[in-house]
């Protein structure tokens, strides 16, 4: 029992180290939020905008259930010019996490029987 104990005990110290030091920032940050530019999110980490930061920004927002899109509204000017960004959005549709019962092969009851 003291074996498996100790597990636990060390399983959930890796787990508390695996959790990206930035996600606190961006949870507070998108908290009311529908839409948010990807540059705007990196000037609030104060990270360079590369590569790399944008994949860690992006694991981050998948897991806060955030879409990706590109957009012209999150840019000063974006409307009247050919400024497009990369940005995060709430989707507006529920996201079907599992299958309705029309597509399991439940039988629909038949109206007057």
């Amino acid at each position: 029992m003291a074996l498996l104990g100790k597990l636990a005990e060390v399983r959930a110290e890796l787990d508390a180290h695996r959790d990206d030091p930035w996600r606190k920032k961006v949870e507070e940050a998108v908290r009311g939020e529908n839409a948010i530019s990807t540059a705007a999110l990196l000037d609030l980490l104060r990270a360079p905008a590369t590569t790399g930061t944008a994949r860690r920004l992006a694991v981050i927002m998948r897991s806060l259930n955030f879409i990706p899109m590109k957009s012209r509204r999150l840019m000063p000017g974006g409307r009247a010019g050919n400024t497009v960004t990369r940005g995060w959005a709430r989707p507006l549709r529920q996201m079907k996490s599992s299958p309705t019962k029309a597509n399991t092969g439940a039988v629909a009851p038949q109206p007057g029987g």
